[in-house]
Parts: C-alpha cells; structure tokens; sequence
C-alpha cells in the first residue's frame, strides 16, 4: 500500500488530524499554527485526497489500516466530521494506538434510523452521491455551503474555503464515492461504550449536518467523554473560531 502523504510540524506529543469528505489536509493549516507550539502536529491527507495517491482503502476499515501502517507510534487523533468516524473505528480497533480523541462537528451515525433522529435522511446522501456523478466540482461546493450554514463569518469562510478545495489537485473520484458510501452506512453507536480513551467532543452550536444533539449523545455515551459546544460556529468551528478551538483542544490535552 503507498504511503500516505503526511505533513508534521511543531514539537511535543504527537498530534494527528483527520480531515472531513471532500478536502484534504491544507484545511488544516490555520489550526496548525495554532497548534505547533506544544503537540508534534502531523496532517494527513486520506488515500485519494490531496497528494496522497489512491490505494484501493476505500472502507472505514482499509482507511484504518492505511493510518495505523504510516503512524507507528501511539498518537492522539482528532478528526474532523467524517474524519471523526475514522478516528472513531481506529480507537475501537486499536485502543493501544489511540492516545485520546477529539471529535470534531462528529457523529455516529450521518444517516437518520428509527431509533436515531440526529441525522440527515438517506435520501440526502443519496442525492449528493447522484450529483457527483453529473459534476463532482459542484457537489463539492455545495458540500461546503451546507457545511458553512448559519455560521459566523458565513460568507468569508466560504471564499477561505473554496479556495482550499482543490489548492492540492482534485480528490480521485473514487475516494469521493467510498466516501459517501461510509457517510450513508456507517453506524458506529454500538462500538462507544467500549472506547475508553479520553475524549473530546466538540460541537459547532449551528451545525446543520451533525446537530450538537448528535454531539450531545455521542459525549454521554462514551466512558471518558465530554462535551464543548463553540456558540456561532456550525459544522467547522476550527475555521469560525480558530482561538477557542485551539484554546479548547489545548487545555483538554495539557490536563
């Protein structure tokens, strides 16, 4: 399997950020800055996004298997909304490799089910994997919209970001398809109460995609979880209020 491309900066314990579906690891680089001063900061781009090359690690678990070949070290990991889920199945597979976890505008489940209201309806996921087909550009930008809705600084952190989505190239649409096959399928509400790492849950207060109530479970579910809810921010809080998260993710970790 290629190696993943991976970028690393700062010094101190190591840091691992996942991204989210359809961008890679440059939407991380206000965060880094924010970060490099005490963690060993490592970006990752996931297999078909970025520079990272398709591998064929198309499902949660190949992904998984992807990450834990390229870091050899116990790391903390925080992902951000699918990259969440990511981290997510990792610390449940390989508990000894996953210091701690922030998860980030997350859920265990994207898709509503009788038993789960904090999701969108499969026919949403559905329609986004139907246009992908017609024009991956657009859907991708539309994505991102939806991400950015209600949040401060609305229509600023959509020029931001717009401009970051293909700065590395264009993601393999084959990634993008597996990608929102694990959004639509993956439900990981059984694996919670076995993963005792400790977390961080945190939560834009006008996330549209995964409700702070979807946060608000996923935190009172999980052993050594608990909860910050960022007022203003919707699903990318780490952009909308880059401060406070780092502050956040800071005092968490330093504890």
């Amino acid at each position: 399997m290629a190696a993943l491309h991976v970028e690393s900066c700062g010094s101190g314990a190591p840091l691992l950020l996942i991204h989210g579906w359809g961008m890679h690891a440059g939407v991380w680089e206000d965060t880094v800055q924010n970060l490099a001063a005490d963690f060993r900061v490592h970006c990752v781009d996931l297999p078909g996004y970025g520079l990272s090359k398709a591998t064929g690690a198309t499902s949660l678990d190949a992904i998984v298997d992807a990450l834990s070949s390229t870091f050899a070290e116990p790391v903390t990991v925080c992902g951000w909304s699918l990259g969440g889920q990511i981290a997510l199945r990792w610390a449940a597979r390989e508990p000894d490799r996953v210091r701690r976890l922030i998860l980030v505008a997350s859920t265990p489940s994207f898709t509503r089910h009788a038993d789960w209201d904090f999701g969108l309806e499969s026919e949403v996921l559905k329609q986004f994997a139907a246009d992908l087909e017609q024009n991956y550009a657009a859907t991708l930008r539309r994505f991102i919209a939806l991400q950015l809705r209600g949040s401060e600084n609305e229509r600023e952190l959509l020029t931001k970001l717009r401009e970051r989505l293909f700065s590395r190239g264009e993601p393999d649409i084959g990634a993008l398809r597996a990608g929102l096959d694990i959004l639509r399928d993956a439900d990981l509400r059984a694996e919670l109460p076995a993963i005792r790492q400790r977390t961080l849950v945190i939560a834009g207060e006008r996330d549209k995609l995964t409700p702070p109530a979807a946060s608000s479970w996923l935190a009172q579910t999980m052993p050594a979880a608990r909860l910050q809810i960022i007022a203003g921010a919707a699903h990318a809080p780490f952009l909308s209020h880059p401060d406070q998260f780092a502050q956040q993710l800071k005092s968490f970790l330093h504890e």
